[in-house]
């Protein structure tokens, strides 16, 4: 005969998702958001898709009247990679530099190698960035385009499509996780401690636009337990420095908040006999 198995009490708790809690604080996120963007100078627009709880949040995510400056340079590298399939070691050296360090002569170089405006045309047509308008002649950073785009992009560099190999969306996203320090504000700041950060940002003076700014940053910020795409546009910024600390307090906002997105519950298990 079996010998008897006596269970020592212990505490057992279950725990649950708090789908009303999380609909309350997706909600009360929303309102400062919408309240954060009101009260900054000029215009901000963005999106934000965190891929593993698939959690939205946007503002005007389809706005597309707001140029991306250098945030347009990953759209060039893409497209090069694409046209090319392995890149040249010349070619290499311009992508690092274009994207690393924002060199605009380096972008002017392939901007003319992927075909320029009417290359680009197909090349936003072929991702389905139906949102996002080539610059005119050799003004790459005049490109056109909306938060949901730029999220559409980040997406397809995350999880492939389009003919985007892996190859190609490792050596992207690389050197957008590489670039240097003074670069690297924007969406960054929605990073904890240990995440990576993936990004590229574009800023431009606008002289004829009552010498404004515009001041752009997307990029993925990824780490354990999350992996947010995030993409913040401005223009009308009074200033370059105006306009980041626009971007990267939206940017904080939210990265402060994802994790109480997710509430959870706690009961104690129901009452088991114990049997002898």
């Amino acid at each position: 005969m079996a010998p008897h198995v006596h269970v020592a009490n212990a505490a057992c708790v279950l725990e649950y998702p708090d789908l009303v809690g999380a609909v309350a604080a997706r909600g009360r996120l929303q309102k400062d958001l919408d309240r954060y963007v009101t009260r900054q100078p000029g215009r901000i627009v963005y999106s934000a898709h965190e891929l593993v709880s698939g959690l939205r949040l946007a503002y005007r995510e389809h706005e597309s009247g707001m140029i991306t400056a250098s945030g347009s340079k990953v759209d060039i590298l893409t497209a090069l990679m694409l046209r090319r399939g392995r890149l040249s070691s010349a070619e290499s050296d311009l992508a690092a530099r274009m994207i690393r360090e924002s060199d605009n002569h380096a972008a002017d170089a392939l901007w003319w190698r992927v075909g320029a405006g009417y290359g680009m045309g197909n090349f936003y047509r072929r991702m389905g960035l139906r949102e996002t308008t080539p610059g005119p002649s050799r003004y790459w950073g005049g490109t056109n385009t909306s938060p949901a785009d730029r999220i559409r992009l980040l997406r397809l560099l995350v999880q492939g499509g389009a003919g985007l190999s892996a190859v190609h969306r490792a050596h992207i996203l690389g050197l957008m996780g590489r670039v240097q320090a003074d670069q690297a504000w924007g969406v960054s700041a929605a990073a904890r401690p240990g995440d990576r950060v993936a990004l590229k940002n574009g800023w431009t003076p606008r002289p004829f636009v009552h010498n404004t700014w515009a001041v752009t940053s997307y990029g993925r910020i990824h780490g354990p337990g999350r992996d947010l795409l995030l993409a913040v546009q401005t223009d009308l910024q009074p200033g370059e420095g105006q306009g980041i600390q626009a971007v990267e307090g939206l940017a904080r906002l939210i990265g402060q908040r994802l994790d109480k997105l997710s509430p959870r519950l706690t009961r104690t298990c129901p009452a088991v006999p114990v049997i002898t």
